[in-house]
């Protein structure tokens, strides 16, 4: 059994951002998504999928061109399910000389042929950095499950009156996973596209994605299925743009959508000095509005009470 994996290739052109000084985050967060579903379906043998992702600071840029590496390792199971951490580093093919772009815990689930899950091998630490990240990994557990039911106890309806974007597209074949469904990092990749576009729009300016979190997989998205991504702008901070979004999917056959992903973004606006600048302050005018500035400022104070996720020793 092989408990972790890293996966090392070139940023491509392609990739980057309108700018073309960094890559796009919703494609770090594709690369988060593979290396954590490689190490899963390695240390199982089964197939997984994603369940959740959780508190992706993007700390530093990376570059087109650049040499990156995306390493994977089990740090705790439960019966079916293995939390992987993922960091992403970043080098110039010249020097060799990494740096941390991102580092983030993601759960997936270790599915049988009937799609239902199954369980899995305990895993145990073998080194003292593995107990500690083991120990961190448990205690997330009940906090992450309180963001979890808070985030879905939110009303959001006709009466709010934030800024909001719907994108609706076919769910291509080219989003596969091997299970038959769209890649968990293909569904965040549209998330971040969404939240970028209502975030330019709100700010005027270009924006980019400094935080990503909570988020929680409902269900899987069926290759042709009719998608929804939906973006509401819930809280404005002097310099951030937070906004709420969900994934819903449905059969064109019959209409009916279901929620299959939520999850919170984060955006800024960079300067030319490479700095965060004042964004436009949102305008509550409805209760819904106000309730859903307070979950946003309740979201920061419950990460923030979170034990800081360690890094592991290269």
């Amino acid at each position: 059994m092989h408990d972790r994996i890293t996966l090392r290739f070139l940023a491509a052109p392609t990739d980057e951002t309108k700018d073309g000084l960094s890559i796009q985050a919703g494609r770090v967060l594709e690369w988060i998504d593979k290396a954590g579903f490689a190490c899963a379906a390695g240390y199982s043998g089964r197939y997984c999928v994603t369940a959740y992702v959780g508190n992706v600071h993007f700390s530093q840029p990376i570059r087109p061109g650049e040499l990156v590496e995306a390493s994977a390792r089990i740090i705790y199971t439960g019966r079916t399910s293995m939390h992987v951490l993922v960091t992403v580093e970043s080098a110039n093919p010249r020097t060799g000389e990494f740096a941390l772009a991102t580092h983030c815990l993601l759960v997936f689930v270790a599915m049988d042929d009937d799609r239902k899950p199954v369980e899995i091998p305990k895993w145990r630490p073998r080194t003292r950095e593995d107990e500690e990240l083991s120990k961190d990994a448990l205690e997330r557990i009940e906090a992450r499950k309180a963001i979890h039911d808070v985030t879905l106890a939110q009303t959001f309806s006709n009466e709010g009156t934030t800024p909001e974007l719907t994108l609706r597209f076919l769910a291509n074949p080219s989003d596969v996973n091997w299970g038959g469904n769209a890649h968990g990092g293909i569904v965040m990749r549209w998330l971040t596209e969404c939240a970028q576009a209502l975030s330019t729009s709100f700010v005027g300016q270009s924006t980019v994605c400094v935080y990503t979190g909570g988020v929680h997989f409902h269900g899987p998205v069926h290759i042709g299925d009719v998608v929804e991504v939906d973006g509401r702008i819930i809280h404005t901070g002097p310099h951030s743009v937070h906004i709420s979004l969900r994934v819903r999917s449905a059969n064109p056959r019959d209409m009916k959508f279901r929620l299959t992903t939520r999850c919170t973004m984060i955006f800024v606006h960079i300067n030319e000095l490479r700095r965060a600048s004042e964004v436009p302050q949102l305008k509550l005018r409805s209760a819904e509005d106000r309730l859903l500035d307070a979950h946003a400022v309740d979201l920061v104070a419950r990460r923030k009470r979170l034990p800081r996720l360690p890094l592991p020793r290269r």
